[in-house]
């Protein structure tokens, strides 16, 4: 997203009209999800994807199209449609796809939000992508840019540009794009106005308790996931960045206390996750206690079934009742029969994605229908 954003700030900066198509929504196994976009440059070259290759053809015919004309589209693409085959998307989902002209004139916000992208500041742009019957107010495109601080641009009217930017800071909190639904004056849960919230969040963080090997190759694959790792440990002959080169920043500091400074100060969110690999009560357990919680997306610690049973004992003698041990994650990681710091690494990981989008883990092959919100596949009896 950051370099769609810089290249958009580029050609932008050119005063040469372009096209960007955003994936709005989606259904069923879209392989790309809502805020993905494609740019269709003056000079006919296309960054970026909202398919992964299956219907890139018809929008970027779409882009073009749009560019000379100036008129958005919000095209829906997919098997429901008796054109899909024809487009290429093979892969069984839908996708609306709102394409846009972009050009100095008819958005002159976009170089705050870009240098705000640059600098890891969160934004959002909130556009119009549909409105419900006639539009004499031209409000199809209008968009507004929302910072924790402040707004520009505007969608029509004051009162519903307040109520849109109150919901869209909510987002930016979580770093979610929705799209949302409104009244011409800002009546939420109303159609008459389809707004898409593209949010620029800063990356999710994912911290590292315990500075060793299995931290090492963690740091390595939560970084390939685009989190924002830190790796903590309280002994400082241990904690050296030289050891964590792919941690993003190494802390000398007691985990509990960390945690609970790096929660005070806003720096922790509902994107965030906690993996606890230090194997020692004195250090695990006052850190789970405060990670249980708070209200994270993923808390998991190593540990055997021996160790978990002791946690648990010992967590509920700090007050954890049933519901807070129910987030935790232990024994830590998805059973792939992992040896190795690194696949361990990897079934921890998996198991945070399962959790993100409410995987089973199952394998694939085992299962029928979407691959997104899998039902376990019957077989018939001495099948």
């Amino acid at each position: 997203m950051r370099d769609v954003v810089a290249q958009m700030h580029r050609w932008w900066g050119d005063g040469e009209p372009f096209a960007r198509a955003t994936v709005v929504a989606t259904w069923h196994s879209s392989p790309l999800p809502p805020g993905t976009s494609m740019l269709v440059g003056p000079d006919g070259a296309a960054i970026g994807s909202v398919s992964g290759g299956c219907v890139e053809g018809a929008v970027y015919e779409l882009a073009q199209e749009v560019t000379d004309s100036g008129r958005p589209a919000l095209e829906r693409y997919g098997v429901s449609d008796d054109d899909a085959f024809a487009v290429g998307l093979t892969c069984g989902g839908i996708i609306d796809v709102y394409v846009e002209r972009i050009d100095p004139a008819g958005f002159p916000e976009l170089g705050e939000v870009a240098e705000a992208v640059a600098a890891g500041e969160p934004v959002a742009e909130v556009i119009c992508v549909a409105v419900d019957g006639p539009d004499p107010e031209g409000r199809l495109g209008r968009r507004l840019v929302v910072r924790p601080d402040g707004t520009s641009g505007s969608l029509g009217s004051g009162r519903l540009d307040a109520a849109v930017a109150e919901d869209a800071r909510g987002l930016l909190a979580g770093g979610r794009t929705e799209t949302l639904a409104y009244g011409y004056d800002g009546v939420r849960m109303d159609e008459e106005l389809t707004l898409f919230v593209s949010v620029h969040a800063t990356p999710p963080r994912m911290l590292v308790f315990g500075a060793v090997d299995f931290a090492a190759a963690m740091a390595r694959i939560g970084a390939y996931l685009g989190y924002h790792v830190t790796v903590c440990d309280a002994r400082p002959v241990f904690a050296t960045p030289r050891r964590f080169p792919e941690a993003h920043e190494v802390v000398t500091d007691w985990p509990h206390r960390y945690l609970r400074t790096e929660a005070e100060a806003g720096r922790i969110d509902e994107r965030t996750v906690v993996c606890v690999l230090t194997h020692d009560p004195k250090f695990d357990v006052p850190l789970l206690e405060v990670a249980l919680r708070l209200p994270l997306a993923y808390v998991g610690a190593m540990g055997s079934r021996r160790t978990h049973d002791d946690r648990l004992r010992r967590l509920r003698a700090t007050g954890l009742g049933e519901e807070a041990l129910a987030k935790l994650a232990s024994p830590i990681g998805l059973d792939l029969g992992a040896r190795t710091p690194e696949e361990t690494a990897v079934s921890i990981a998996a198991e945070i994605i399962a959790d993100r989008w409410g995987g089973s883990g199952t394998r694939l092959t085992s299962l029928s229908g979407s691959i997104h919100g899998q039902e376990p596949m019957r077989h018939a009896a001495g099948g």
